[in-house]
């Protein structure tokens, strides 16, 4: 094992991705943040254009966007192992602390009304905060500007995953028309030790399951199978991240009599409450149907797309970065972005979580301290939270 991926890196990866795992409120637009400060700003492990880059891949893949960003930085500082151990140390805290709250449902109530409104407003300036970063990057000319701009009024107009599928291809175009003196030609290289052969065959994998599990769950009828089949589509078909995938969730578990509505509606608060990736809500439901098995099942289901398609683009990526007509693609692709993740500002974390003028007022003191003052995220949960108790005393 060369140094690059001794056993100090991967504790390292470990190490920083739990802190992360546990510090990252907000959903996933918060999460990019939360990645940009602790990968790029302060640890240096990849460049500001390698990780627009990672981005952009990740928004056309289906799945989590956020979960599968600190999948491919662990892959790339650590190879298949950094991946994996990146994932883990990321969505592993939110996961226990929805299947705790599943096992104890019945008789324990987490949290309340003012602590979960408390870290939506947190989620509000942490995700201004990472707006504003990546748009000075990514939108430094009035070209772009529009696109982001242009593509923030369609997603308000016409929000739903096609749709963003829509706008991200439409800027790739444009892109390709716009920018031909954007190009650059000496394009760092993404460190990736994954072979394009790896590639293609996890990407066959993924087809594979996609054709044999149904057929496997249809002639066995066992109920893990079932969860499984089930997640892994949802995995492997959904785009638009957490908030789109829920009620899809909610259409394949509710209607059929599996869990009620409070129970599902339960779980998603929770995992509203919780750090890490919206997908661990997953987990919940799993241990609600099938205790901790159906958690380890759904989990492995609803993650393991991401792995496979993460595999699979990789080792193609640096190829695509050195051409000029990828490169004029990803910045309109990048431009894109920015205004996708404004609308989602917008709604659904603006309209969730800033209802009155107090909520504005202490997100504007929260924006301030991460901004201004440099306070790291986990200082700003524990502020916005006592914040969020003070002013409900107060009022």
């Amino acid at each position: 094992m060369s140094s690059k991926y001794s056993l100090k890196t991967l504790i390292e990866i470990f190490l920083v991705s739990s802190r992360l795992g546990l510090t990252s409120f907000g959903g996933p637009v918060a999460h990019l943040a939360y990645f940009k400060e602790e990968y790029i700003d302060r640890r240096k492990w990849l460049d500001e254009k390698m990780y627009a880059d990672i981005i952009a891949l990740c928004q056309f893949l289906p799945g989590p966007a956020s979960s599968q960003v600190g999948i491919a930085i662990g892959m790339l500082r650590g190879g298949m192992l950094g991946g994996v151990i990146s994932w883990f140390g990321f969505t592993m805290p939110s996961i226990l602390i929805l299947v705790i709250f599943a096992m104890l449902y019945q008789t324990f109530s987490f949290g309340d009304g003012t602590f979960i409104h408390s870290l939506k407003i947190v989620a509000a300036a942490v995700v201004l905060h990472a707006i504003i970063g990546l748009g000075k990057k990514l939108t430094p000319d009035r070209t772009r500007i529009a696109i982001a701009l242009s593509a923030t009024l369609i997603m308000l107009l016409y929000p739903s995953a096609w749709m963003q599928l829509l706008i991200i291809a439409g800027a790739g175009l444009l892109g390709l028309k716009l920018f031909s003196n954007k190009t650059e030609t000496n394009v760092k290289p993404f460190p990736v030790s994954i072979s394009k052969k790896t590639g293609v065959f996890s990407l066959l994998t993924l087809g594979s399951l996609l054709i044999i599990l149904p057929v496997i769950n249809r002639f066995t009828d066992h109920a893990l199978i079932n969860l499984f089949d089930t997640f892994f589509r949802v995995g492997a078909l959904v785009f638009g991240g957490g908030h789109v995938v829920l009620p899809m969730i909610e259409r394949e578990i509710v209607p059929q009599g599996m869990l009620t509505a409070d129970q599902f509606l339960a779980g998603y608060g929770m995992a509203q409450a919780v750090p890490g990736p919206l997908f661990t809500f997953a987990s919940y439901l799993g241990t609600m149907l099938e205790g901790t098995m159906g958690a380890v099942v759904v989990t492995i289901a609803i993650f393991l797309p991401s792995f496979l398609l993460i595999t699979a683009a990789l080792p193609f990526l640096n190829e695509l970065r050195e051409r000029a007509s990828f490169q004029k693609i990803l910045i309109g692709v990048n431009a894109s972005v920015v205004g996708i993740l404004l609308a989602a500002f917008y709604d659904p974390v603006i309209k969730s979580s800033i209802l009155a003028p107090e909520d504005f007022a202490l997100a504007a003191i929260l924006f301030a301290l991460l901004s201004i003052w440099k306070l790291p995220a986990w200082m700003i949960v524990i502020v916005g939270v006592i914040g969020g108790y003070l002013l409900q005393w107060i009022s």
